[in-house]
């Protein structure tokens, strides 16, 4: 509990000050309490102001730890979710949302996933994108029409983002989603409820503390939520076969940085020269798995596809 800011003793000659009791928080939420670190920021240099947020952000690390059982729950839950053709529905508004859209929308390029396999939705909408529209996340009953909309069913996954954990828009989302029968979870960085704890199927809560600016959750909390998003959808699309050791493979050409990086995962896996593995690259139509297995097997680009699909997508199991 930070400590409330200090009335000035009244001074008496030779007499010591004495500090007064903290004053409980007037907020319960950890996002919205002061941090006593920062009380006088206002009063410190550029390079102070850097220090003391660096020393902050030291801390978001240590927490996201503490929730690691928790995190890896959540990716078993997208990977059985997203083997049985779901998808993965991430629901936020403000800060929050616009992590949950990122994460989303960086699964295509990264590992060529169908684009709607990895969703984000944002209260507000495209619009709430680039310009904040607070006010869109007080509506529950927006957040149930954003389920209905997408069709939400079964076999998805749907990740609520809210780091004070409050979020109108998110709690409708997720109840709607509960009745449609999806999976859900939780992501937030406050003490969770023992009601929200029993209402999903994962609660992730790193408590990163007071924010250097009270309640600015665009620090410490969306770095918190930014480390958490890419362990789950990167974990997952690596149980799901995207990843060969450490290399993703499963990258589809679409821009001359990718033909860059494809040309060298085939020079550094198949021990080949520049110009060859261009040549490679270009015969499976820019997808650096495929060609893999067609120089492994010796097979053509519908050929390595097919081995593919019967393998479940991974290399290590095509035969």
């Amino acid at each position: 509990m930070p400590d409330a800011k200090l009335e000035p003793a009244a001074p008496t000659m030779n007499a010591p000050r004495k500090t007064p009791p903290a004053k409980p928080p007037l907020d319960a939420r950890l996002t919205e309490q002061r941090n006593p670190r920062s009380l006088r920021i206002d009063q410190l240099s550029a390079l102070e102001i850097v220090d003391l947020i660096n020393a902050e952000d030291r801390l978001v690390a240590a927490a996201v730890s503490d929730e690691r059982l928790r995190i890896a729950r959540a990716i078993d839950l997208v990977v059985h979710c997203l083997g049985r053709g779901g998808r993965l529905i991430y629901v936020g508004a403000g800060t929050s949302g616009r992590l949950g859209v990122l994460d989303a929308s960086e699964m295509p390029p990264t590992f060529r996933t169908d684009p709607e396999m990895v969703q984000g939705v944002m209260a507000g909408g495209y619009e709430a994108l680039l310009r904040a529209q607070e006010g869109a996340e007080d509506h529950p009953e927006d957040g149930a029409a954003a389920m209905d909309e997408r069709d939400v069913k079964p076999d998805d996954f749907v990740l609520g983002i809210a780091a004070s954990g409050t979020t109108p828009f998110v709690h409708g989302a997720l109840q709607r989603a509960r009745e449609r029968g999806a999976r859900t979870g939780f992501l937030l960085c406050t003490p969770p409820s023992e009601a929200l704890q029993q209402a999903h199927d994962v609660v992730i809560a790193p408590l990163v503390g007071p924010e250097v600016i009270t309640g600015s959750t665009r620090m410490k909390a969306a770095t918190a939520t930014k480390m958490v998003l890419n362990m789950i959808s990167t974990g997952a699309m690596v149980k799901l076969g995207k990843v060969h050791g450490n290399l993703m493979v499963d990258l589809q050409v679409t821009c001359q940085k990718l033909q860059d990086r494809g040309e060298r995962i085939l020079m550094e896996t198949l021990d080949l020269e520049r110009a060859e593995a261009g040549r490679l690259l270009d015969a499976s139509g820019g997808h650096v798995k495929t060609a893999i297995v067609m120089h492994r097997l010796g097979v053509d680009a519908d050929t390595a596809r097919q081995r593919l699909e019967q393998a479940g997508g991974s290399i290590s199991a095509v035969k």
